[in-house]
């Protein structure tokens, strides 16, 4: 797994020696009304990625930022591995030759006709909302696990997040940081937006939800599920070995050699309900309501069980 993560490991590098050259006013860009961090991403990139030809056994795993994307995509990554041991492409899988920065819009314009040479099955991770993504995605039915995590949480994992990222923009307090976010003012935009947009899929046969919170609590079930929408064809053995190497624990004390001094901010705390140390009654109360107005009615912001995991 280590040799699969050292295109992540020098992306990451770079891009934090490249931010700390910039003015903070130069960190982000906007692409059709969202933001995205100028070291990572680029216009000319997402451009190209409009032509972007899906496979139909592509494995796409999309998340908001802080969804537990990186936890969930090592879980994902682990068993497609163990799944390509049952046929001789195994070998070709672990090329670091061939290996592409896992996340789709991460890179240069060139991209996507050298990822024509990766060998299927292809991981793929994205941050993106659906209506950006490229539409041969949805046309050609790849599948997506979708994860989404209760909001509040989300929002307490990016303050921390981005406040020692440096190509991320940082914020003076935890108020300053709340307005952002609540307005949509963060890298890959509005949460809320995120999950209304993906609403509109959420009966789509090729996409499957699984929730941060749920895969916190039961996590064999959760990988066992995973393993079965992507018919990986994996022997319960096979699938405890995933489970085993994905406790948080264990990925926090490897993330040096997955994510080298990025996993130090990546895997911080892995909880739920961290929301309670930083959030007060007025931003409980803004939270609250603009849940209510936009995701309580609808099948995602159900599946987020915000009664549960966001209610003091």
């Amino acid at each position: 797994m280590s040799k699969h993560r050292n295109k992540f490991i020098a992306v990451v590098d770079k891009a934090m020696t490249d931010a700390e050259k910039m003015a903070p006013e130069e960190l982000m860009f906007s692409y059709k009304g969202i933001l995205y961090p100028t070291t990572v991403c680029n216009p000319e990139a997402f451009k190209a990625l409009e032509s972007f030809e899906a496979r139909k056994d592509d494995v796409f795993l999309a998340g908001y930022p802080k969804s537990g994307t990186n936890w969930v995509g090592q879980i994902l990554t682990d068993l497609v591995l163990t799944s390509a041991k049952h046929n001789e492409e195994y070998d070709s899988l672990d090329d670091e030759e061939l290996e592409e920065f896992p996340y789709l819009e991460v890179g240069d314009a060139e991209k996507y006709q050298r990822m024509t040479n990766l060998p299927s099955r292809r991981v793929i991770f994205t941050h993106l909302r659906p209506e950006n993504l490229p539409a041969s995605i949805f046309s050609n039915k790849a599948k997506i696990l979708l994860l989404l995590r209760n909001p509040k949480d989300v929002a307490t994992s990016f303050y921390h997040f981005t406040n020692k990222l440096a190509p991320l923009p940082s914020f003076k307090s935890w108020d300053d940081f709340f307005t952002a976010f609540m307005n949509g003012q963060m890298p890959w935009g509005s949460y809320i937006d995120y999950v209304s947009e993906w609403n509109k899929h959420a009966d789509d046969e090729n996409i499957m939800t699984i929730t941060y919170e749920e895969l916190k609590e039961n996590r064999a079930l959760g990988v066992k599920q995973i393993s079965e929408f992507f018919e990986l064809n994996l022997t319960n053995e096979e699938i405890q070995g995933v489970v085993d190497r994905s406790s948080f624990q264990a990925m926090k004390e490897n993330s040096e050699k997955t994510h080298g001094a990025f996993g130090n901010v990546l895997f911080r705390k892995g909880g739920v309900s961290d929301w309670k140390s930083l959030f007060t009654e007025d931003h409980n109360r803004e939270m609250d309501a603009t849940f209510e107005e936009h995701l309580s009615e609808t099948k995602l912001g159900r599946k987020l069980k915000y009664g549960v995991y966001c209610k003091v």
